[in-house]
């Protein structure tokens, strides 16, 4: 993961970059402020109600909120930045291995591959999303009843879909369906988990979370060419 952030300014990348980067700015940008503007409301419209001696109950929301902001931008914002910039996605996974190994995956030009490839991209991209639903709601009403168990359970789970959410540009490329991306990170589950905690960590940092799409999806092409081909191989 670390090291598909540093491929971000590699010669031939560059503009791949820019498009997966602006959504990620605008969407989380956008989002934040949204959130941070209504909670304000809310703490105003609580404070005109309550009485002064109660004032210590702002202080007691703000962690409350930041926890709730950290949910939201996982499990929100983060399927939306990934499935409007999923068509990009998929062109930086294929320029990354082409730079990795000097030959290209698809012998389209950018612009015809990205829109024959579009509609089964954003195929997939609903599927992942339906399937991050699935099982993460579930776990993250079972992270705020269960002590300890229940956020560690809600995290190995964030870090397996983010795995997956990035792994699938590079494998996908290659005409890996969905079931198969699964077996082939089954495969190597320890390493595809460490990938996807690191992911699921920066996501949660401001700012650095702006880098954490297109450096997933560079990382996950590191990933797919040194580790994932030969367990994909497999399935």
């Amino acid at each position: 993961m670390l090291q598909g952030i540093g491929m971000l300014t590699r010669p031939g990348l560059k503009r791949y970059v820019l498009i997966p980067l602006a959504v990620n700015v605008v969407v989380f940008g956008g989002g934040i402020w949204l959130g941070a503007a209504a909670f304000e409301a809310l703490m105003d419209r609580m404070q005109a109600s309550l009485p002064a001696w109660l004032g210590w109950l702002e202080w007691l929301l703000w962690p409350v909120f930041l926890l709730a902001a950290l949910v939201v931008v996982f499990y929100c914002f983060t399927l939306v930045a990934n499935f409007l910039a999923a068509p990009f996605n998929g062109l930086l996974a294929d320029k990354v291995e082409r730079v990795l190994t000097g030959r290209p995956v698809t012998a389209d030009g950018d612009w015809e591959q990205l829109l024959r490839e579009l509609p089964g991209t954003l195929a997939d991209e609903a599927r992942k999303i339906g399937y991050a639903m699935l099982w993460g709601v579930p776990l993250l009403v079972l992270a705020f009843v269960l002590p300890v168990i229940g956020p560690l359970l809600w995290f190995l789970f964030s870090a397996w879909s983010l795995a997956l959410e990035y792994a699938d540009f590079p494998m996908g490329n290659h005409g890996l369906k969905f079931r198969d991306m699964r077996a082939a990170l089954a495969r190597r589950r320890l390493l595809s988990l460490g990938f996807g905690a690191t992911a699921t960590a920066l996501t949660a940092i401001p700012v650095v979370n702006f880098l954490v799409m297109p450096g997933g999806v560079a990382g996950a092409t590191l990933l797919w060419v040194r580790e994932l081909r030969e367990a994909a191989d497999t399935v």
